[in-house]
């Protein structure tokens, strides 16, 4: 019997990582082929260039979609979409995948699922079923409605996909693949490596032997014209803290440039501040950053899923993950200087936060491989009501 080919497209470096043991677990299945597809911002250099971590890991990359649009504003953002549908669709008709996996809810997934909808391609989809601030919410729940196999993170996810009028069969509570990762890092959290001698990155070196903070920060596409106050206010804090932090660079969406510009101006007018930035890192490196670290600030994602299996105390800033299930190592603040600073010594002062498994234990990309190889392929649906 032919093996089953899993078309996988990773369009950003946080989806990478989201789907990383995942793709692990496809290409050593024995009844699957994996197609790995590395398109949009996971192919450029200045978001992290994703794709030469992909390499360094071993995976086959079966086609490369040049998708991005400069400008970095909603514009900018709808019309990448519609040129990754185009490019999309030449690269599913040249692959014939059995079934195409998509990722999470950034606005580049939102192509690969009408591009494999309108070709009977049947569709996978993870993590859908969350909730969030922005024009992610808008993009997940599309994407429910399109798929045909929906591997969610958790169970308040799997009940918000069954009300959106799914069927019961087809919703599989897998764990979040990015959470494999983590058990991964937390059996062995030594950390190894200097992160400056290894990557680089831009500012001072940093004395953060004993204590340091991370940052990551990205623009809230609902409120992208407040990006530069927005992270002026982080800024200005860990400034004030002056506690050894590694700032990280953020994602390509509506605002990046107001959050980048203002990063660039501090960065000129504070060339002494204890902070050193970079673009990216190999997933488990960056975990086992956070997991010696103080605390996470900022508003990624990764503070509620891997900090939340880890224990690693997380200040979460505005509205980007609102509503999103967490565990208790998160306290939420407003883009306020002085709230961000208080929550950030709340937490050095208390240490590591209690761990949880809101997201899954540890083994969601040999669920995912093993569903992929077994569920019927189908790419039509009826409405449960």
């Amino acid at each position: 019997m032919a093996k089953r080919k899993i078309c996988v497209v990773v369009t950003a470096r946080p989806s990478y990582s989201r789907v990383k043991t995942a793709l692990r677990a496809i290409d050593d299945h024995e009844d699957l082929e994996l197609q790995l597809v590395v398109a949009a911002s996971a192919l450029l250099d200045r978001y992290g260039s994703a794709v030469q971590y992909i390499e360094s890991d071993g995976f086959e990359i079966k086609s490369r979609v040049f998708n991005i649009l400069e400008g970095e504003n909603l514009t900018a953002a709808a019309k990448t979409t519609g040129i990754g549908i185009l490019e999309l669709a030449s690269v599913f008709e040249n692959l014939k995948p059995d079934i195409v996996v998509t990722i999470a809810d950034r606005f580049e997934t939102m192509a690969t699922a009408i591009a494999a909808s309108y070709m009977n391609i049947p569709l996978a989809h993870v993590q859908g079923g969350e909730v969030t601030g922005n024009i992610d919410e808008k993009v997940r729940h599309s994407i429910t409605k399109l798929a045909d196999y929906h591997f969610v993170a958790s169970e308040g996810a799997m009940e918000r996909v069954l009300k959106l009028g799914e069927e019961k069969d087809q919703v599989f509570n897998t764990g979040c693949p990015s959470i494999d990762l983590a058990a991964e890092v937390f059996t062995n959290s030594d950390f190894d490596f200097d992160p400056i001698a290894k990557y680089g990155g831009v500012g001072k070196s940093l004395d953060y032997k004993s204590d340091y903070l991370v940052v990551m920060q990205h623009p809230v596409t609902t409120e992208y014209t407040e990006s530069r106050k927005h992270v002026t206010q982080t800024l200005e804090a860990i400034r004030e803290l002056n506690i050894p932090t590694f700032w990280f660079w953020p994602n390509v969406d509506a605002g990046s440039d107001g959050t980048s510009g203002a990063i660039r101006a501090f960065r000129e007018k504070n060339a002494d501040t204890n902070i050193h930035f970079f673009k990216n890192m190999e997933p488990q490196d960056f975990l086992r950053l956070l997991v010696n670290s103080k605390c996470l600030i900022g508003n990624s994602s990764v503070g509620i899923r891997e900090c939340a299996y880890l224990g690693v105390p997380v200040v979460n800033i505005g509205t980007r993950q609102n509503r999103r299930d967490r565990g208790a190592n998160v306290s939420d603040v407003p883009y306020d200087k002085d709230a961000i600073k208080n929550a950030i010594l709340n937490w050095v002062e208390h240490g590591r936060a209690e761990q949880s498994q809101v997201y899954g234990g540890g083994n969601a990309g040999e669920n995912i491989a093993q569903l992929l190889a077994e569920v019927p392929l189908q790419f039509h649906k009826t409405i449960v009501y």
